[in-house]
């Protein structure tokens, strides 16, 4: 084994850890020393969204020590920004496996450093969280949660003051304090207990008249209040408000998926709790089969994704994608309030770089600006805080199943998002029209958009390099063309440069710097090339279109954009 690597055992084995930890940590020796390695060969990095990882003992781990390291120095920033004053923060958890203790913990250190912290007394929703930073006039907050990943993971999420996770300067600051906790011997793990004070139902009580504040048709789902709803929570933190809120909205007719209503870590009935994922539905789809419902949504464990199934015209189920649910979110947000008269001229949406393009044709013609901004909701957030004061925020999005809607919390929000799209589901219905046929009317009318996403997973010690080498070969020899179809814009966000290969000219990226590649073909087509900020992976994004001239089409120029899919993906040799 590594020196550094023994060295970091032995620091370990004789500091001031509990003796179940050095027990284990002496298991792994003589049982499993590939896992003792993997274990300690690096600190688990508190990166620019907090921290993500298995759960386990060692630096590479998330256990209480590195959880408490990176709380420490979190306080002593916040400390640093805010001398003088009252400091609070707002602390919430999921419902992983340590995600309670995690949190006690957390709240713990923040006391003993003389901040205010705000517990959730029991498992709440992400966006809950974001929303209550903002309520009680918090500093700062900390979610406990890993969001979509198996049950191996948890993690930590660091938010600012404006409900956002963090952004520039402060993600880098705070890692840099987090970086100076060179040991637990820094960490002050208790004392001043009076500053956990204990928040629930108060709370919830706002938050739900939040959501419910952002219904535009009421008087719909007072005719559709027995829509039929189906909602798995997946074992998650929805089954807390997604009910509730839907009751308040209206709807009579909600059937919860029982097998899955129970909040869980160990997601019994799932591979991945992730709506994004096919198996992670199949049970609810079971059950709207069985009650030919109009609608199924599910959440992941922290209710900040939501996913949907709704019938086609042959009253097929079908999972929409994240970018078909974010066109027709945002379309429905957009249309609805020009309808109703509530729109205003100065009314502005937002998505990333890589999420659907339709949502900039919806915007357009409306004429309402979207902004497009990096991966991730803090940067929708942070260009909320540029803007408010001039513009007025409706909706934003991103691909991965991830919706805000209305300004009042900063980050994506599963709860509102499960209550507006069953709000827009009874609008259509009301019109006599599917939502799975609203879709392809948007698709008549602004281009059809395919897009399609590859994960490639590499774990371990060599996993970084190898997500690495893939980057910096494609900004080396990037390709001229792919699939025959000439690269007319080559984007790097992380040398903030555009440039057209085929004529030379470059540009300058205004957005802040990211390791994100894109490549835009001369038919339209988009692929972009990320490593994921939480995952060992590299995600390759791939965006097509083509006119539909009518809805009848359909299956036709479908097949003609997956053929194109797939073509991208053999020319790139990803397949």
């Amino acid at each position: 084994m590594d020196e550094v690597i023994v060295e970091r055992v032995n620091a370990w084995l004789t500091g001031q850890y509990d003796e179940q930890t050095k027990a284990e940590i002496k298991r792994l020796q003589k049982e499993n020393p590939a896992e003792l390695a993997d274990a300690f060969y690096r600190n688990l990095e508190f990166g620019t969204g907090g921290l993500r990882g298995i759960m386990g003992v060692g630096d590479n781990r998330m256990n209480k020590y590195t959880v408490g390291m990176a709380t420490q120095g979190y306080a002593n920033y916040l400390k640093q920004t805010y001398p003088g004053g009252v400091v609070r923060v707002a602390i919430a958890h999921d419902c992983r496996n340590n995600s309670r203790s995690f949190a006690e913990i957390v709240a713990g250190i923040m006391a003993a450093n003389g901040i205010k912290a705000y517990l959730f007394e029991d498992l709440r929703p992400t966006p809950e969280l974001s929303f209550t930073i903002r309520h009680l006039g918090c500093q700062g907050g900390v979610v406990v949660t890993a969001s979509h990943n198996p049950k191996e993971y948890n993690g930590y999420k660091a938010y600012w003051n404006d409900g956002g996770q963090l952004v520039p300067p402060h993600d880098k600051n705070v890692i840099r304090e987090v970086d100076k906790i060179a040991s637990i011997n820094d960490v002050k793990w208790s004392g001043n207990e009076q500053n956990i004070i204990a928040i629930g139902k108060a709370v919830d009580e706002e938050y739900i008249r939040m959501v419910k504040s952002l219904s535009v048709y009421p008087e719909v789902i007072a005719k559709r209040h027995d829509l039929k709803i189906v909602y798995t929570p997946i074992h998650g933190s929805g089954i807390t408000l997604v009910p509730a809120v839907l009751a308040r909205y209206g709807f009579t007719n909600v059937a919860i998926v029982e097998e899955q209503a129970v909040p869980d870590g160990n997601f019994p009935t799932v591979a991945y709790p992730n709506p994004e994922e096919s198996e992670a539905m199949s049970i609810g789809l079971k059950k709207a089969k069985a009650l030919d419902a109009d609608i199924l949504l599910g959440t992941d464990p922290d209710a900040d994704r939501v996913g949907i199934a709704v019938k086609n015209a042959a009253g097929e189920w079908v999972l929409l994608n994240g970018n078909q649910t974010a066109a027709l979110a945002f379309n429905y947000m957009i249309e609805s309030r020009k309808r109703k008269g509530i729109a205003k001229s100065n009314d502005m949406t937002v998505k990333t770089i890589v999420t659907t393009d339709m949502i900039d044709k919806i915007a357009a013609a409306y004429g309402i600006k979207c902004y497009n901004v990096l991966t991730g909701f803090k940067w929708i957030a942070e260009l909320i805080r540029e803007k408010e004061a001039s513009e007025n925020f409706v909706i934003g999005g991103e691909e991965s199943y991830g919706l805000m809607i209305g300004s009042k919390l900063r980050d994506k929000d599963a709860v509102a998002a499960v209550a507006i799209l069953s709000e827009m589901t009874a609008y259509e219905k009301e019109q006599g029209k599917l939502l799975y046929e609203k879709l392809i009317d948007l698709y008549v009318k602004y281009g059809f958009y395919k897009e399609h996403l590859i994960s490639l997973t590499k774990k371990g010690m060599n996993g970084q390099k190898e997500i690495e080498q893939m980057m910096e070969h494609y900004r080396s020899a990037p390709p001229v063309s792919i699939n025959g179809s000439a690269v007319t814009q080559l984007l790097d966000y992380e040398k903030r440069k555009g440039r057209n290969p085929q004529t030379g000219e470059e540009w300058n990226i205004a957005l802040p710097k990211s390791n994100v590649l894109q490549f835009i073909l001369a038919d339209g087509s988009k692929i972009s090339a990320r490593p994921s900020g939480t995952e060992p992976k590299i995600k390759f994004y791939f965006s097509v279109n083509s006119p539909l001239e009518k809805a009848e089409d359909y299956e036709q120029v479908n097949k003609l954009l997956d053929d194109r899919i797939a073509g991208i993906i053999k020319d790139m040799k990803l397949n």
